[in-house]
């Protein structure tokens, strides 16, 4: 005989917590664990491609990793040693920007400022204090992350994890099938099967559409010659994954930076202004309904809800999964939404819904 329905939801809520404890006090230690799993994930389709062209399930994952390891290594030696230089020195030169800016104030309108002034003493301080403190904030924060993400982390544990979990992804789908309870099995499939759908069009796609944002704006930043195109465009393609937030913070930056190094180059500023502008319809129209589509479902704001609550929760760690739990979570919601509106609870008594 089957169990009662709320011993089930109370033996399945025991679970829930103690594995909610479980990745609490195991917290930063799943990091790499973590990463290789994403990686598998994001991964998994390239094998099952490969499969298909009469590749084994080892030699499709031997293949994918040596290629990615490859990949890693150019890219972390040709691109990463720029990409702190340029940060670091952005930090030293803030001072000097600041300083233009209260310049170019004083002159095109001086109105603005008077001696003493707040806003004159907001901006003599700002390039001081990030020189001070984004050092400081910079120094920490690579501190914090080696603490972490430690070399054998990455350059050993995460490619390992992520080579066993992508060759046994397939046997481990099944064995979690058959350890669903029987009678609630069709139903977490039909959901599993839904979240699958919306991280594999966010994160899959949104992964993708990163990746192709950041080099294209950094390329292009680079070749109309702003100085630290390579960071801006790293900054916009990173957070890509939040609409618009991208473009509206990288334009700001590099359009900022344009005009301290461009100022009167018209031309120039136009052509950065232009490779946004160019970069959004492009996202828009091409990159995000190919990659994304419109099944995701997610809002921005419950994407930064998901981020800072999961942060604070759970550090970094909790970053990294707030993105595909938000998206899970927003499937079960739907489906208890929908089972609510089905239900006497919600049409009462009478069993007719309101007009």
């Amino acid at each position: 005989m089957a169990l009662p329905v709320r011993q089930q939801v109370t033996y399945w809520g025991i679970a829930c917590a103690v594995f909610v404890l479980a990745l609490w006090f195991l917290g930063e230690i799943m990091l790499p664990f973590v990463l290789g799993g994403a990686i598998a994930y994001f991964l998994d389709p390239v094998a099952d491609r490969l499969e298909t062209l009469g590749f084994s399930r080892v030699a499709a994952t031997v293949v994918i990793t040596l290629t990615m390891l490859v990949v890693t290594v150019i890219l972390t030696l040709a691109v990463l040693p720029m990409l702190i230089e340029q940060t670091l020195t952005l930090v030293e030169m803030a001072p000097q920007f600041a300083a233009d800016l209260l310049t170019f104030v004083k002159t095109h309108f001086p109105q603005l400022l008077q001696d003493g002034s707040v806003v004159q003493r907001s901006l003599q301080g700002l390039g001081e204090a990030v020189r001070d403190h984004g050092g400081q904030l910079l120094q920490g924060f690579l501190s914090s992350a080696m603490s972490v993400i430690n070399v054998l982390a990455l350059l050993v544990i995460v490619p390992v994890v992520a080579f066993y979990l992508l060759l046994d992804w397939d046997d481990m789908v099944a064995v979690i099938d058959n350890l669903l309870p029987r009678d609630y099995a069709p139903t977490i499939r039909l959901l599993a099967s839904e979240i699958d759908h919306t991280l594999a069009a966010f994160i899959r796609g949104m992964g993708s559409v990163c990746i192709m944002l950041g080099a294209y704006y950094a390329i292009a930043l680079i070749l109309v010659g702003l100085q630290f195109g390579l960071v801006v465009g790293f900054v916009a393609g990173a957070l890509t994954f939040i609409p618009y937030v991208g473009a509206l913070i990288g334009g700001a930056l590099a359009i900022g930076l344009g005009l301290f190094q461009f100022w009167g180059d018209w031309v120039s500023l136009g052509l950065v202004g232009a490779i946004f502008v160019l970069g959004q319809v492009i996202e828009g129209n091409v990159l995000t309904p190919k990659l994304v589509g419109n099944s995701v479902g997610l809002h921005p704001v419950w994407l930064i809800f998901a981020l800072s609550v999961f942060g604070a929760l759970f550090g970094f760690v909790g970053m990294l999964v707030a993105v595909p739990l938000a998206a899970a979570i927003g499937v079960l919601a739907r489906f208890f939404i929908t089972q609510y509106t089905g239900s006497k609870l919600y049409s009462g008594h009478a069993g007719k819904r309101p007009d």
